[in-house]
């Protein structure tokens, strides 16, 4: 569904990305793992279509994608759940998840999609009036990511989802990515949290220094020796 091909990406003479590849197949689950500065946040944001790279070709379904704008690449069927949520704190709830669907007319449909939203995040619906900057770090994690599905994307591009969040919510969140890929959805996961996206996940690549060091299944990757150092803490 998704490849990416020699990526390169400077922040002025700052090479970001360098020569980075990968792939993500239909309904699977995908997850980049690095530390802090590794440029996973500058891929995704490459892939969205935020940053245009420097060199290298992006593919969505066999479409070259990497000289689209963001909003064409959001129509092609591709939606991102940014680090940090970024949800528009001083709309209400309902607001925010009808911005996640700008792209679409279906009124009926629209209406229908935020049911099911309200259907997987129970909370939303009782907030649904309520300024989105109030809620709690949890509470804006869930409508980043029904803002997100509201464009119905075909790829949900996570960006850290479990950032900043108690344990207990990082469960109820992996719950849901699982729940979200089961109903057909492929997901392309970057993350800190190793342990958590390599349980999920069926293939996995790792980050350093804006280069690709590191590929395999996760189940490999859970007993490479570098992985459980680096990554798991053992």
């Amino acid at each position: 569904m998704l490849k990416v091909e020699q990526i390169e990406m400077y922040y002025g003479s700052i090479k970001a990305l360098n020569m980075v590849s990968l792939e993500v197949k239909e309904e699977d689950i995908v997850c980049l793992l690095g530390a802090n500065g590794a440029g996973k946040t500058t891929l995704i944001n490459t892939i969205s279509g935020v940053f245009n790279p420097s060199r290298g070709e992006i593919f969505f379904s066999g479409k070259r994608i990497d000289r689209l704008s963001a909003d064409e690449i959001v129509k092609l069927g591709i939606s991102q759940v940014p680090q940090g949520r970024e949800i528009f704190p001083f709309l209400s709830v309902k607001k925010n998840l009808e911005l996640g669907a700008y792209i679409r007319r279906d009124k009926k449909a629209i209406a229908e999609d935020m049911e099911k939203i309200y259907a997987i995040f129970a909370i939303l619906k009782n907030r649904k009036n309520q300024q989105a900057g109030t809620l709690s770090g949890g509470e804006q994690q869930m409508l980043a990511i029904g803002r997100a599905l509201m464009s119905r994307p075909r790829l949900l591009l996570m960006d850290e989802p479990s950032l900043g969040l108690a344990p207990i919510l990082v469960e109820e969140i992996y719950k849901v990515i699982q729940e979200i890929n089961a109903s057909g959805t492929t997901i392309f996961l970057v993350e800190q949290n190793a342990s958590m996206a390599l349980s999920i996940s069926s293939y996995g690549y790792v980050m350093e220094l804006g280069e690709i060091v590191l590929e395999d299944t996760c189940a490999n990757l859970l007993s490479h020796d570098d992985v459980r150092r680096s990554y798991l803490g053992e």
